[in-house]
């Protein structure tokens, strides 16, 4: 494996490039194909059935979201499903804790990239960045962007927001950007909240145009997707994605 530098990130300038969030959300919601192209149309409760995989999958190939985001025992079941419909499959890895092995990470993202999944949403080690040891954050981050981008695959880092401070959620923004991340999260939507526009604002602050930022947890509303994009997110995560698109006007 390559060889990663520590970041100190006090030493670090954030200066990024731009986002322009005022011309994008306006893009975005100019139609609600457009909408659609940036949710992950998500189904990751604990005990989601089969049907309702399949369901998810049915939703996502008919309005053509972005990714239909499931748990990884229904990867295979949903890459199927989506064989030749042109959206991508999502899986979530070290999911919701962020307390998996290195090793446990990179084995998942392997093993999934090699069912055909083309995007993975991963926890940092939560733990590990509250007890100052930013390197091991950065070492996991890492292992699982460089599977990831081997086999064609988008990273995207769940920094769980939440649970940090704003310097905390400062240096894991950028922590997860050098180490490869394709994507900065802000929930799992299973602690104790979800995105904010504030959390949006700071991810998309210390990423400008590097990279991309998600926010997810509690989106239930059009309205709400609104305040996610113009505070600077660019893909939506949301389990009630065929109600917002519908609010934009799909059938």
């Amino acid at each position: 494996m390559a060889s990663i530098t520590p970041i100190n990130v006090s030493d670090l300038e954030f200066d990024n490039g731009t986002f322009d969030a005022p011309a994008f959300t306006a893009q975005t919601l100019s139609t609600w194909q457009s909408l659609a192209g940036v949710i992950d149309h998500t189904l990751l409760k604990p005990d989601a059935t089969r049907a309702q995989v399949e369901s998810l999958c049915n939703e996502a190939a008919r309005y053509r979201f972005a990714c239909a985001m499931v748990n990884p025992i229904w990867a295979s079941t949903a890459v199927k499903l989506l064989s030749g419909a042109g959206v991508s499959v999502g899986v979530v890895i070290g999911f919701p804790l962020g307390a998996s092995l290195v090793s446990t990470l990179r084995q998942e993202a392997a093993a999934l990239t090699r069912l055909g999944v083309h995007e993975l949403d991963m926890v940092i080690p939560i733990g590990q960045l509250k007890s100052g040891n930013h390197h091991a954050v950065q070492h996991s981050i890492h292992a699982a962007a460089t599977v990831a981008h081997h086999h064609g695959a988008l990273l995207k880092v769940i920094l769980e927001t939440c649970l940090l401070t704003v310097e905390e959620k400062l240096r894991a923004a950028e922590i997860a950007i050098q180490a490869g991340a394709d994507f900065l999260k802000t929930s799992t939507g299973f602690s104790t909240g979800g995105a904010t526009a504030a959390d949006v604002a700071l991810l998309r602050g210390v990423a400008g145009a590097r990279c991309g930022v998600k926010a997810s947890g509690g989106i239930r509303t059009l309205a709400d997707v609104r305040t996610m994009l113009e505070a600077g997110a660019n893909r939506i995560g949301a389990s009630a994605s065929v109600a917002i698109v519908r609010e934009l006007g799909a059938e």
